[in-house]
């Protein structure tokens, strides 16, 4: 399936499926990919509670090499990783009650244009958030889950240009 407009629906009917979108989006943000846009970039992953968000993201950082547990940030808010001097930071921004929250924290400070910045719960930053590369929206399907990944960018079309999603 090829990104039209700037967006790509992708089926998740079960974890392989989950796993698969996963590996290929770490390929591609890890700069694995021969035809990837340079390292680095900002996802902001939407969802209502349990639709797979936190397990996309563990996912997608084992298939970029992190090795040991792999923490939900649910309760400390950040979880950093570091895989070949490429530096990945998840957010929960879940518990988050004021938009402000997350400067005051001096988050904007791990906002390097070089690490990969993957973020649940964007929407409780407000509008104070830099723009992603790429939205992911999880949604209840049946079987399991869909996916649709919209392009913000260059180099977001550019990952989407580049994922080989399954047939609906």
């Amino acid at each position: 399936m090829s990104p039209m407009n700037n967006i790509l629906l992708w089926p998740l009917p079960d974890e392989p499926a989950t796993e698969e979108l996963a590996r290929q989006l770490a390929g591609l943000l890890c700069g694995q990919h021969p035809k990837a846009p340079q390292t680095g970039g900002r996802i902001h992953l939407h969802g209502d509670l349990g639709t797979g968000k936190t397990t996309l993201v563990r996912a997608l950082l084992r298939a970029a090499g992190v090795q040991g547990r792999i923490k939900s940030p649910s309760y400390a808010l950040l979880e950093s990783y570091n895989v070949s001097n490429l530096y990945f930071h998840h957010f929960d921004f879940y518990r988050f009650s004021d938009a402000h929250e997350w400067r005051d924290a001096g988050f904007d400070e791990l906002f390097d244009e070089q690490a990969i910045i993957l973020i649940e719960w964007p929407e409780q930053a407000g509008t104070r958030l830099p723009p992603p590369d790429l939205d992911i929206h999880l949604r209840y399907a049946d079987p399991g889950r869909h996916a649709t990944l919209s392009a913000h960018s260059s180099k977001g079309q550019g990952w989407l240009t580049h994922l080989n999603a399954p047939q609906a």
